[in-house]
């Protein structure tokens, strides 16, 4: 099966449970193949952590869950060293973090000290206990979930962890079509468990090496640097996308590519992917009165193409 029937394949799988989200649902796989984590922020009960679930069990991979609480301490996540009197040796009793997907739930609602655990484990695929760095598995995926801002006992997530997340998705209500199909339709938590592998580690990995070899053209280079000019010109945002975001960008673009059948990186991949892959980087200037995404698809209508 080539690159296009897998990908296919997973995509209709995931349909089947979030019902009418085809947009977002691609949104994901794209960000999983481009090896990036993913975060999903919306208001609770539209269904980011049955999304989460069933990309980590469409995607064949182990997966641990964790409730981000305001208590949450970083141990809690990467593990602790416990004495054992029959060994007479301390051992480490490795935490959440250790699988390939870890759905860090209502992400926001941990302290900041609990959020920082994360950085290392998702710049760097380790973790430091106890003065020892362990590796993670391979592959090492988050996906985290978020509230508004503005609910109660939640804290802002700091730029540095938001840079770490390849993209940014909302998932928004329903249509009425789709809603009815919830209302009457199977319990979704049942149809995950019931959702099959669909890949392997090998065929993960193997597509995520096709999206590393996706082509990007000269003109599109052209184009995406004067994407990332535009972000630093102060017109439209307070500060620019760093060279790690715009490598990000492309990343995600050349995940678009594939999943659209093509072997180059097309202009319309790199908008379909911006506002997801840079807009929860950036913040736009005081007088505008639009939000990050609406501010970054105005700068793109005045961003002449390639």
């Amino acid at each position: 099966m080539n690159a296009q029937h897998k990908i296919k394949s997973l995509l209709d799988q995931l349909n089947t449970v979030i019902v009418g989200k085809q947009a977002q649902v691609q949104d994901c796989v794209a960000c999983l193949l481009a090896g990036g984590h993913l975060l999903i922020e919306d208001v609770p009960g539209v269904g980011k952590t049955t999304l989460a679930h069933a990309l980590s069990h469409t995607f064949g991979l182990q997966f641990s869950r964790v409730q981000f609480t305001a208590d949450l301490m970083p141990s809690d996540l990467t593990g602790v060293s416990v004495y054992e009197r029959g060994k007479e040796a301390f051992v480490f009793h490795p935490g959440p973090v250790f699988a390939q997907v870890l759905l860090a739930d209502e992400i926001n609602r941990a302290s900041p000290k609990t959020q920082s655990a994360l950085l290392e484990a998702m710049e760097e695929k380790q973790v430091s206990v106890e003065g020892e760095t362990r590796a993670l598995p391979h592959p090492f995926f988050v996906i985290a979930t978020q509230n508004p801002h503005d609910q109660l006992g939640t804290f802002a997530l700091p730029e540095s962890q938001l840079d770490r997340f390849l993209m940014r998705i909302s998932i928004g209500y329903p249509d009425r079509a789709a809603e009815r199909l919830l209302l009457s339709g199977s319990d979704r938590r049942d149809m995950v468990s019931s959702l099959l592998p669909l890949l392997s580690a090998d065929e993960l990995t193997e597509l995520q090496r096709q999206v590393q070899a996706v082509h990007t053209a000269e003109p599109l280079l052209n184009y995406v640097q004067d994407l990332i000019a535009a972000t630093r010109s102060g017109r439209w945002f307070l500060q620019g996308l760093s060279p790690r975001a715009g490598i990000a960008m492309l990343r995600a673009a050349k995940a678009q590519a594939l999943i659209s059948g093509r072997d180059y990186v097309a202009p319309d991949d790199v908008q379909a992917v911006l506002p997801q892959t840079i807009a929860h980087r950036l913040v736009p200037v005081g007088d505008a009165g639009r939000g990050a995404v609406e501010q970054v698809r105005a700068m793109v209508d005045a961003v002449p193409l390639p």
